[in-house]
């Protein structure tokens, strides 16, 4: 018995349309109507004219942009070292900074907030600081792991050919190297950005109060308020596609402006 195509696509295609399609329908719904049902855009503007829902996005960019630059300044230099080392325990060393993440995320914070406690004695004092050491902490290896594949995965004849063509290892670095690496940047930089904004276990494990977009969805939703919950979600969706598709533009056009000298 043969399947064509068609009949291979039909599962994946009933996924999709039960659970993405039919939640964000429901979503869609919601967001656009008011208790009653009726259709509404008070929602939308609501949330715009609402100066906490507008200070916790800002927070929540800040934080997210500020933990995603810390990521990259980090797990750049370490994925470099170990993709472009000759030790032969070079994975080894990579699975040191993968094992975190086998263990439970709440062990895991929570060890963090006793050594936090030990150096600040009240994490209060420092709420956004710690804030970006806990985000920091937990995505760092979802950085570090595709910036390592994409330089691991460089043909070196690149780097020969610059040298063959006067560069030198700083200027081949920068005209070779980075550029063609970009993609990897560009996907740890969407699994660290996006998810910083939306995770509150991270700031209710440190005790810190401060709200962000995920924990004032859920506080919508606690309250029972379907409707403004579902409007800033699906902001939120909105916000991700818009940064999504930017981050796509701009690592197309740097890796084609790259591997110049």
């Amino acid at each position: 018995m043969r399947f064509s195509r068609k009949n291979l696509c039909i599962p994946y295609a009933l996924f999709l349309l039960l659970f993405v399609a039919a939640p964000l329908l429901v979503l869609a719904y919601y967001a656009f109507t008011d208790g009653t049902g009726r259709f509404t855009f008070a929602n939308l503007t609501g949330f715009f004219t609402n100066p906490n829902t507008m200070g916790t996005l800002v927070y929540s960019l800040a934080l997210a942009a500020v933990t995603t630059l810390v990521c990259v300044l980090l797990a750049y230099p370490l994925a470099y070292f170990l993709a472009t080392s000759r030790m032969k325990s070079r994975s080894v060393a990579l699975m040191i900074f993968i094992i975190p993440m086998w263990i439970n995320f709440s062990l895991r914070i929570t060890a963090l907030k006793e050594v936090l406690t030990a150096i600040e004695g009240n994490l209060a004092f420092y709420p956004f600081l710690n804030a970006v050491i806990g985000m920091t902490y937990d995505f760092l290896p979802f950085m570090i792991l595709p910036i390592y594949n994409s330089i691991e995965k460089l043909d070196p004849a690149l780097l020969e050919a610059a040298e063959d063509l006067g560069a030198n290892p700083k200027r081949a670095f920068l005209q070779v190297t980075l550029p063609l690496s970009i993609p990897g940047v560009m996907s740890g930089i969407s699994m660290v950005f996006l998810p910083a904004m939306t995770n509150y276990v991270v700031l209710d494990m440190l005790y810190n109060k401060t709200y962000i977009m995920g924990s004032l969805i859920g506080s919508y939703f606690a309250a029972y308020n379907w409707n403004g919950g579902s409007m800033i979600a699906l902001i939120l969706l909105g916000i991700i596609c818009l940064f999504t598709f930017f981050s796509d533009n701009s690592e197309k056009d740097t890796v084609r402006g790259g591997a110049r000298f």
